[in-house]
């Protein structure tokens, strides 16, 4: 042999691993081959299988209408095979070439997962049969024989690993075993169970496991605190191809499948393979405003067009925020059977140093110096909530759990956040993994506003306590209202309770940042607020200023205002107004003052969220202090209007019909419409050149609706100059 071929013949070989006799085992889709007979010594001539009992076939009840994925919660996944959840008896059927004899034939059944199955780890099942289940554990018995066939219920343990296995039915003769041929109609997904009491996910509400598992539409909460939006989001955990997308993931993550009964592990991996920082996982995220060569974050109306593209290419999908990123991980978590939920957190910190104080700093007439300012405040930041025991913290820490898929900082040197427990956080044991402090630092904050004094002392203009995590919701369940869960992440500001959690969060290791050092004296007997009226994109509005003087004095206030086009992560894309004047304040009473803010001045630079940031800042000129503040304000853009033609029943030909007028002063250009709704269409897209002002726009699509009751159809609408446009129908489609 030439030195060549045997160089080769080594490379084939697997590497030597002193730790581990078989390779990992990380791709849920890879097999082996099993032998359709393995020998128990020296076969004998004349020896022949037939002569034994034998599978003629194999009947899995995997239908929509029949008992297993009726029982197991799973008749809306539009996959044909079967999908049962695990810790739940389910039903199958054998046909044998004869009647089955208890007493003389001896079978059993083998569900194996990946490439190297092993019993220990959980991918090789063999489960005999015996004579009673045992709840939460593998076991398999006979419940009913008729003529060649038997009817098996089959009890998956509790706690197995998730994903795809292969089905063997193994029968045993004096000479060998035989075994069924490699049928891939007979895989069987097993997923998590909200429904068991022994599985790590239970939720015992029906509601909310309705809402929280089965429930394929969602709301995105966005826009600031003060003027909440919503829009519709598509998660259709259960559309073809999303449950293979799904488990493709955990591959991606390389996470080893003896993990995948964890949920704690699933969503550690999960929440770095949804963003593509550091793994080319699913998402590109992108804070530009610019989105060549990939799709704008708001023009999504769904997880579906996303995580299949992902699945097919391999390559990340372009663009994603942090919306995006929430969606498709709900979509994920909800596809495995793991109780999530969307969260949005208003006056999002995001804590450059971690320290629990953002600081703003101003220069002498007090604007702010953006080259010293690193912190930012996000008018929101959506992440995820997966409900889950946590049996690796102390009791009490299980429930729901954070996750954030959006790529913000490392953690273990990674671009991933959690699960952190809402509990731990609300309390500040911030020590409990994983990354419940940044979390915390995200929902408590104070936000300084300070400048250097002559002599280089820091000096404290403004301490704002409460605009940090000032609100934080979640749809309703059962409805698309919004429901206020922000005292599940935090006591009410200025209680004990606050004190003590932050007392506790300081003790175990969050920073924060003592006042005692540095000169704070603020103008008490002033207070300033600041309004702007609401307005619609493309039209003029005002902004007032008010003070009130409670004291005696006369004082006059030297005013600075800067309105900002702001990224919704609080990042300044450019100022675009500024406005000073001198305001006197006469004794214990009000004054106010507006500034006009016209269209001309920000139309050309404005951003897609249409969001502004002001910063007011008003010099006391006889005491030299200076008061501060900040608001986000975020402008109305029009809606779509959604209507539907024809019939709506499941099976016949119906229209949907999308409409738009364009309200700006000015052409839009290159406008792509998406219109999506789980059970009624797949996705579609129009693009049109251009919409000139005050025409409308009209778009029909016909479809077929494959399942019937309520569903919702979401479209939106993309242009160069005016994006984040949405509409939304709720639809109730009868039985045919």
């Amino acid at each position: 042999m030439s030195e060549t071929t045997s160089a080769n013949e080594e490379k084939k070989k697997l590497p030597l691993n002193g730790r581990r006799a078989l390779p990992p085992n990380y791709s849920n889709d890879e097999e082996n081959e099993v032998p359709e007979m393995d020998p128990l010594g020296l076969i004998p001539r004349g020896f022949n299988p037939k002569d034994y009992l034998r599978v003629v076939d194999i009947y899995m009840f995997k239908e929509p209408q029949e008992i297993n994925k009726q029982q197991h919660h799973t008749d809306r996944y539009y996959n044909p095979r079967l999908i049962v959840r695990r810790g739940q008896p389910f039903q199958i059927q054998i046909d044998f070439n004869r009647p089955y004899r208890p007493e003389t034939d001896r079978f059993w059944l083998e569900y194996l997962m990946g490439r190297y199955p092993q019993q220990n780890k959980g991918t090789y099942i063999p489960i005999p049969i015996g004579n009673v289940l045992k709840p939460g554990e593998w076991g398999a018995k006979v419940t009913h024989r008729e003529n060649n066939s038997i009817r098996l219920s089959i009890m998956p343990s509790a706690t197995c690993i998730i994903g795809k296995f292969r089905l063997y039915v193994a029968i045993w003769t004096p000479f060998a075993i035989l075994r069924t041929r490699r049928n891939p109609a007979t895989d069987t997904y097993i997923l998590f169970n909200p429904w068991c009491q022994q599985d790590a996910v239970y939720l015992d509400d029906e509601r909310e496991r309705e809402e929280y598992v089965l429930n394929d539409v969602g709301i995105v909460f966005h826009g600031n605190v003060e003027e909440v939006k919503s829009r519709s989001w598509s998660y259709g955990q259960f559309e073809e191809n999303v449950l293979d997308a799904c488990l493709f993931l955990m591959d991606k993550a390389e996470l080893e499948l003896s993990g995948r009964g964890n949920p704690i592990k699933i969503c550690r991996v999960a929440s770095a393979v949804i963003n593509s920082r550091d793994d080319n996982g699913v998402i590109a995220g992108s804070w530009t405003n610019s989105y060549d060569n990939g799709v704008a974050p708001s023009a999504w109306t769904g997880s579906v067009d996303i995580l299949l593209e992902y699945y097919s290419s391999r390559v990340p999908v372009r663009y994603g925020q942090c919306w995006v990123f929430a969606g498709v991980f709900n979509t994920f978590l909800r596809c495995l059977g793991i109780p999530a939920r969307l969260i949005t957190n208003y006056s999002s910190a995001h804590d450059n140093n971690a320290n629990l104080r953002l600081d703003f700093f101003l220069d002498d007439e007090g604007k702010v110096d953006t080259k010293l300012t690193k912190d930012s405040v996000w008018n929101y930041h959506c992440w995820n909530e997966a409900w889950m025991t946590r049996p690796d913290l102390p009791v009490g820490f299980g429930g729901w759990q954070v996750v954030d898929g959006t790529p913000q900082e490392t953690s273990a040197w990674m671009y991933r956040c959690g699960p952190a427990s809402v509990q731990a956080i609300k309390h500040g044991h911030v020590c409990f993994q994983f990354d419940a402090p940044f979390v915390y630092a995200e929902v408590n904050g104070d936000i300084f506003f300070s400048r250097m004094d002559k002599n280089g002392t820091q000096v404290i203009e403004k301490i704002d306590t409460s605009h940090i995590g000032q609100l934080i919701v979640t749809k309703e369940v059962g409805g698309d209202g919004m429901m206020d869960i922000t005292e599940e992440y935090k006591f009410r500001e200025g209680s004990d309770e606050e004190r003590l959690a932050l007392e506790t969060a300081v003790m175990y290791g969050v920073k924060k940042q003592s006042t005692q050092d540095i000169t704070y004296q603020p103008q008490t007997d002033i207070d300033m607020d600041f309004q702007a009226q609401k307005a619609v994109l493309g039209n003029d509005f005002k902004v007032t200023i008010t003070f009130r003087n409670r004291s005696r004095n006369s004082y006059t206030a030297t005013t600075y205002l800067s309105g900002n086009i702001v990224f919704y992560t609080g990042v300044t894309k450019r100022e675009f107004k500024t406005h000073s004047f001198s305001a006197k304040l006469e004794p214990s009473s009000s004054s106010s003052f507006d500034v006009v803010i016209k269209s001309s001045e920000y139309m050309s630079e404005l951003l897609e969220q249409a969001s502004f940031h002001f910063f007011v800042t008003a010099r006391i000129n006889e005491t030299g202090k200076i008061l501060a503040m900040q608001k986000a304000t975020i402008l109305e853009i029009p809606a779509l209007r959604i209507k539907t033609k024809g019939e709506l029943v499941a099976g016949k030909e119906m229209s949907v019909i999308v409409e738009f007028t364009n309200p700006l002063k000015q052409t839009l250009e290159n406008v792509t419409l998406r219109l999506e709704g789980p059970g009624v269409l797949r996705t579609t897209k129009k693009e049109f050149r251009r919409i000139p002002m005050n025409s409308t726009l009209t778009w029909e699509v016909k479809c077929i609706p494959i399942r019937p009751g309520l569903r919702k159809l979401i479209a939106s609408l993309n242009s160069d100059a005016l994006r984040h446009v949405y509409g939304e129908l709720n639809v109730q489609i009868r039985k045919p």
